[in-house]
């Protein structure tokens, strides 16, 4: 691959996609640029919750399941380099978890997933009544009929590790460029780099890890990306007495102390576009939730309400490959409420395509031409 007197690769975004995907052409020797209009892990990389691994919560990851794998070798892996070549606290901890039931046919649901989580994952996973899973954490709420207990899970601040991880990239020559893209160029089909305002930036192959706002390309591009916001709020509580010893899960909601001290809970899943806003409305449905989970937090005193927008695709897997009608273009995105555990997947996967590698793990179903 030789430079078109500017990058080997552009890398629109700087969210953790994008920065997963620089580090690792960085890391192979492939000059690279990272453009973000704000900064780098600004919006969903900087207000998720980070748990890592959580897919089995709502059931098999599907499409999806490569690059789950791909990606929970590659958290660990990323671990010990950031902790070796930065000073920056990823936050890195696994306790249990436990996700509970509170009727029969979410008992039934729970046990299937287990089956998955077991086999497929090699989850050190089981089924307890409440009455074991409350021996772990004994403020989880006893109206469960039971719950899928896991030895052990992990959570990360997902600010702080796509900012270590770009500090990474940035060792190993990767560069930050703040500025908005405002379209490609190209001759008849294939790419020469990005347009900005106020200039650009010439590349052999570009990156789109916009996020949410990939869909936004679907004009430069020609062709429709079906990448669309959803929105998820997140409190952290104030919560009385020790910390909670496992990350409490009821469905698609968790609750868990990090260490900041505070109680992380949510999420909401909202289709309201482009509004990253917080709501009352949003509050009281996490507020609900945590009464539901773990009844002694309903009433903790409210320290932060943050809000974030999250790629997904029609049928939420990820979208991964290259653009139709273009050489050089990839799309890197929808990750959706699993971004943070998946961006690391993402990144060596579309750095091993920009490369001209075979994957490091496979895509089919995840290209675009399922949607076509």
């Amino acid at each position: 691959m030789a430079p078109s007197n500017g990058v080997d690769a552009a890398v629109v975004g700087g969210g953790l996609a994008g920065i997963a995907t620089a580090f690792y052409l960085a890391e192979a020797g492939v000059s690279c640029t990272v453009i973000e209009r704000d900064h780098p892990a600004s919006h969903a990389s900087g207000y998720a919750y980070g748990g890592i691994g959580h897919l089995g919560r709502t059931g098999s990851p599907g499409r999806n399941r490569h690059a789950a794998a791909l990606s929970a070798a590659l958290h660990a892996d990323l671990k010990d380099i950031l902790s070796d070549e930065t000073d920056i606290d990823i936050e890195y901890r696994t306790k249990p978890s436990i996700s509970l039931a509170f009727t029969d046919e979410e008992a039934r649901d729970a046990k299937r997933n287990l089956a998955w989580q077991q086999e497929e994952v090699g989850s050190a996973a089981y089924w307890a009544d409440i009455r074991e899973a409350s021996k772990i954490e004994p403020r989880i709420n006893q109206d469960a009929v039971g719950a899928v207990v896991t030895e052990e899970t992990t959570n990360i601040h997902p600010q702080r590790f796509t900012l270590a991880l770009a500090a990474a990239a940035e060792r190993r020559g990767m560069t930050l460029l703040r500025g908005t893209v405002t379209g490609l160029k190209g001759d008849r089909g294939r790419v020469g780099g990005v347009m900005l305002e106020g200039g650009e930036v010439r590349a052999d192959r570009v990156v789109l890890a916009m996020g949410p706002w990939t869909g936004l390309a679907s004009e430069w591009l020609g062709v429709r990306i079906p990448v669309e916001p959803l929105k998820g709020q997140i409190l952290r509580l104030w919560a009385h007495g020790l910390p909670v010893a496992a990350s409490v899960g009821w469905g698609p909601q968790y609750a868990t102390t990090k260490p900041d001290g505070l109680l992380w809970t949510g999420s909401t899943e909202e289709e309201r576009g482009f509004d990253e806003g917080v709501t009352d409305d949003a509050a009281s449905e996490i507020r609900s939730a945590v009464e539901r989970m773990l009844p002694f937090a309903a009433d903790a005193p409210l320290a932060m309400q943050t809000a974030c927008l999250r790629p997904v695709t029609p049928d939420k897997s990820l979208l991964l490959g290259g653009a139709p009608g273009w050489e050089g273009v990839y799309l890197a995105t929808g990750g959706g409420r699993q971004g943070i555990f998946l961006g690391p997947g993402i990144g060596r996967i579309t750095a091993d395509l920009v490369m001209d590698k075979r994957p490091s793990a496979p895509i089919d179903g995840l290209t675009i031409d399922r949607f076509l």
